[in-house]
């Protein structure tokens, strides 16, 4: 598995069903580091009828620590101040681990995280109208530009 999205401290459930679902649909592992803003319980899973939970490779972890401790790879943080562009990172080698990380809805990734990965922040472009892209919409990009990068492996 080359490609990753982690959410961390997730708060809306919606968009975390959204990105489960495009993880499903393109073996893209899902990563929730907790707590978590809803439950993911098998009861709350059916009354929510997401019927496909069961097709995604999703581990938990209860802290940040607890996830770079069982993970290796290239990591990427989701910033709307990020300098670069998320096209104008490598992507391609299938053979890497690479991590999109994202913060909680309402107050992003830890500020000491950000300090010390200055250099893997990257963006969406989009216009000063609006704050930030819905955080589904922004996961399906970078996993899409990670496919595209390398060829869509997999899929049909």
């Amino acid at each position: 598995m080359a490609i990753h999205v982690v959410l961390y401290q997730p708060e809306i459930p919606a968009n975390t069903a959204n990105i489960a679902l495009t993880c499903a649909g393109t073996n893209t592992a899902l990563h929730l580091i907790r707590p978590l803003g809803f439950s993911t319980d098998e009861e709350m899973i059916k009354r929510s009828g997401l019927d496909f939970w069961d097709s995604v490779n999703i581990t938990y972890y209860d802290s940040l620590d607890d996830f770079f401790s069982k993970n290796q790879g290239e990591f990427y943080y989701i910033e709307t101040f990020g300098e670069k562009t998320h096209s104008a990172f490598d992507f391609s080698d299938a053979s890497k681990e690479h991590y999109f990380m994202f913060g909680k809805e309402t107050t992003g990734l830890p500020k000491d995280l950000l300090r010390k990965n200055q250099d893997h922040f990257l963006r969406i472009p989009m216009n000063n109208h609006i704050r930030s892209l819905n955080l589904s919409n922004t996961a399906a990009i970078l996993v899409y530009e990670a496919l595209r990068q390398q060829g869509f492996p997999h899929l049909k």
